[in-house]
């Protein structure tokens, strides 16, 4: 579907920018398998940064001494520092570029992660916590800034789908290690390995990564412009929608990520061994079908069709969740249970590329700003369900399954309300020009 002024989507970023040629977007298209990698490294940052610890929170639970609630937490302070960093990091990525901001917020990152090595208690651990994910958002919300600065319309859409390939491999591995490191030492070496994690990352970023925002379009205001940026985004009826029902898709994501620990090793009895393969499995299940929306369903199938279908395959999968734990088909084993998950989580990967890359479709010159509004939503909104899955203590599943049910439910209701598919099929999907007040 054209762009602004005629221009097809189909190929890079369909801009006036690009006409004077920036030299760092074109030398990082020739090396367009390089920087793939490394962008799938900061978007692998956030799962690492809590897919390997997940193993460990029952035994941080007993070392520290603190309830399951208390060392949940943990995971909430590092999502919400994680919210709060994109919308600080994102405005200054656009004013500033996106190189320099990436290499403050790595270097505090690993610094944060060194000091939850040697946590003495909760209260340290959830502070450096938080203080690792302000400096880990610069990752995240910079990589997504990136592809917006190199792509545009279907083939952005494929590359968060190659991204999801890169850093879907983090959630597999993840638990994995984090399973062989508890076999080795206690949670402490989990954080000694993300800090080294963090350090090798923070070099390929240095020598590899160049710039990729030319100075012609950098935004030259302060707080005061980001806020009237962000503010014309969120006034865009559309932008919004796909923010939220995305935000909810993740609220529904890390509902089973933060509970899943608790049901699986505590209610169902299984290992930190196998609840790491579990965890893998439906990981590989999210890349799959992330990969088969990249490369066959894009392009041909309207993007609104393929996330519309995986928000309701979420629903019916929560929905399932719920019955069973609940106790409406009588007692289950860990089986029935294990697929009703890996369903939701492989749907994930029909709705997280494609809320982001509809989203981002509509701000080509505020992009660090619309990361930032995006990745913020999410987490902020994933700070609130992890702590709700433990409400009713360790002995049940059934708060994670309404948990993810309310949140499937009130994300397919933003992408139908609030973006109203039916209504745009004629309609130009790019908007947001330089003027923060996305086109109508």
């Amino acid at each position: 579907m054209p762009e602004r002024g005629g221009q097809d989507t189909q190929g890079p970023i369909p801009t006036t920018a690009d006409a004077r040629a920036p030299r760092a977007g074109a030398a990082v298209r020739r090396t367009s398998l390089l920087v793939t990698l490394v962008l799938g490294g900061l978007t692998a940052l956030p799962p690492l940064s809590m897919d390997m610890y997940l193993p460990a929170l029952p035994e941080v639970t007993d070392a520290l001494r603190s309830p399951a609630a208390t060392i949940q937490l943990t995971l909430t302070a590092c999502l919400a520092g994680m919210a709060l960093g994109q919308l600080v990091v994102g405005p200054m990525s656009d004013k500033w570029g996106r190189r320099r901001p990436l290499l403050i917020g790595m270097i505090v990152y690993v610094l944060a992660t060194a000091v939850c090595a040697f946590a003495p208690n909760v209260e340290l651990l959830i502070a450096f916590r938080l203080l690792q994910g302000l400096a880990g958002a610069a990752g995240i919300v910079i990589a997504r800034a990136v592809v917006r600065d190199l792509y545009d319309g279907v083939e952005m859409a494929r590359f968060f789908s190659t991204l999801m390939l890169i850093s879907g491999v983090a959630p597999v591995i993840a638990p994995l290690i984090g399973g062989q490191i508890l076999r080795l030492t206690d949670w402490r070496g989990v954080f000694a390995v993300l800090t080294v994690i963090g350090v090798l990352l923070t070099a390929v970023v240095f020598r590899w990564l160049h710039e990729t925002l030319p100075v012609e379009r950098r935004h030259s205001g302060g707080v005061k412009e980001a806020l009237r940026t962000m503010g014309g985004l969120l006034k865009d009826r559309v932008f919004t929608g796909y923010m939220l029902a995305g935000g909810l898709a993740f609220a529904a994501l890390f509902a089973y990520i933060s509970a899943s620990p608790f049901v699986v090793q505590e209610i169902y009895g299984a290992s930190p061994q196998t609840f790491s393969l579990l965890f893998g499995l439906n990981s590989v299940g999210l890349v799959v079908v992330g990969q088969i929306n990249g490369k066959l369903l894009i392009g041909r199938v309207s993007l609104d069709k393929v996330l519309g279908f995986g928000l309701a395959v979420i629903a019916l999968a929560a929905t399932a969740l719920l019955l069973m734990t609940s106790g409406a088909f009588g007692e289950v084993g860990l089986a029935p249970v294990a697929a009703g998950l890996f369903v939701l989580m492989s749907a994930m990967g029909l709705a997280m590329p494609n809320t982001n890359a509809q989203a981002l479709m509509r701000t080509p010159n505020a992009a660090g700003s619309a990361s930032a509004l995006l990745g913020t939503s999410s987490f902020l909104v994933g700070a609130v369900a992890s702590p709700l899955v433990g409400i009713a203590g360790e002995a049940t599943a059934v708060p994670m399954a309404v948990v993810q049910l309310a949140s499937a439910v009130a994300a397919l209701l933003c992408f139908l309300l609030l973006c109203r598919p039916w209504q745009r099929t004629h309609e130009s999907l790019g908007s947001a020009s330089g003027d923060p007040t996305p086109q109508k």
